[in-house]
């Protein structure tokens, strides 16, 4: 990336995207007002439920991070940072966080938490490389939670006990939602059903991973997609994934590979997979060396963070991240996360919502 010190990175070429639309006649449930109330409520609701259900201690986190310690979140491994100098750091580059990954397990550390006991926060981010449409905005809300974990507890089955108490916490809100506003009926199955990135692969070889997802997500209502980052049995990998957060290179336990994964439900408006939540039980030294490594990223093992995890100075954790405006999104039977947050959307994508009569909260 080159260097500059302007507070904002260069953009990408922007590629026309065809906007997403509902395929059937679209009327939100709620008007502005009602939604703007009824956000307040979900995340009241649902910070509280997933605070209780996982002993987590709600924290501060911050909006930027230091350029040179490696805490920032890198997602995919090719996604740039918002950066900026600060005067009085000596022009000092700091970067507008992309997630929280690793700041909350330094911080896990830092409190000293012991196993089954953990943190949350609500994370603000920018990501200016991200594409733009209906269900991505270069402005990220979301819960951002870590918990120490015993070494003992690096299974797949672990994970999936923290998946099922988080999956509880969305029913929850969901009854909640139903409960004051009769019109939004539940749609979520009882159980959310977990696959594996690798079996998806060698069923639907024709597919791409997007693709399988959308079967699988509208035949069972909520997955867990298993080993997310990780080499399936054709040389591709399901998603990106840094290598330096989510252990996708251990052995499961069960034949399988990876320790991490994503939680989709069906989206009855779009008539798509609606991504709600990933996360993973996080690297140790081991499975970090073999993943910078696979990834050409041995360099970054200089980096402050990379060398405390390889000497053993951080608790071993488990994390992720739960966006608030696709949840709040999904629970209302929204079109566009535009009408659960505040971001900037393209001309044509903001003209072709008021076409189809999805009213965005961005003011023109």
């Amino acid at each position: 990336m080159a260097k500059s010190s302007k507070t904002t990175v260069a953009s990408k070429k922007s590629v026309s995207k065809k906007t997403i639309l509902p395929k059937k006649h679209y009327k939100s449930i709620l008007g502005e007002k009602e939604t703007e109330h009824a956000i307040v409520l979900i995340k009241d609701f649902f910070q509280m439920a997933l605070s209780t259900e996982l002993n987590l201690t709600r924290v501060t986190a911050p909006l930027f991070v230091r350029a040179s310690t490696g805490v920032n979140d890198d997602l995919n491994g090719i996604e740039r940072p918002v950066s900026f100098p600060v005067k009085q750091l000596n022009d000092e580059k700091l970067e507008i966080v992309q997630s929280l990954a690793k700041w909350k397990r330094l911080k896990v550390t830092d409190l000293k938490m012991t196993p089954g006991f953990g943190i949350y926060t609500d994370m603000n981010a920018i990501r200016p490389d991200d594409d733009i449409d209906a269900l991505h905005s270069i402005y990220v809300d979301q819960w951002d939670w870590e918990m120490a974990i015993d070494e003992k507890d690096r299974t797949i089955y672990y994970l999936h006990e923290i998946v099922n108490k988080i999956y509880r916490c969305i029913k929850r809100t969901e009854f909640f939602i139903y409960d004051r506003y009769t019109q939004i009926k539940p749609v979520l199955p009882e159980q959310v059903t977990f696959l594996y990135s690798d079996d998806l692969q060698r069923q639907y070889p024709n597919l791409s991973p997007k693709e399988r997802e959308a079967v699988v997500t509208k035949k069972y209502g909520a997955v867990f997609i298993c080993g997310i980052g990780g080499k399936l049995p054709d040389g591709t990998i399901h998603d990106g994934r840094a290598p330096d957060y989510d252990d996708w290179i251990s052995e499961s336990g069960d034949g399988h590979r990876g320790l991490n994964g994503d939680l989709l439900v069906w989206d009855s408006v779009l008539e798509l997979p609606l991504e709600l939540s990933s996360m993973g039980i996080r690297v140790n030294a081991h499975s970090l060396q073999l993943q910078l490594e696979e990834r050409d990223a041995e360099e970054r093992a200089k980096l402050m963070f990379h060398s405390k995890l390889l000497k053993g100075e951080l608790t071993q954790t488990i994390g992720g991240g739960i966006g608030q405006s696709r949840l709040c999104m999904f629970l209302l039977r929204k079109a566009h996360i535009g009408e659960t947050q505040v971001s900037i959307w393209p001309e044509k994508e903001f003209a072709a919502c008021k076409k189809a009569g999805i009213k965005l909260l961005q003011l023109k």
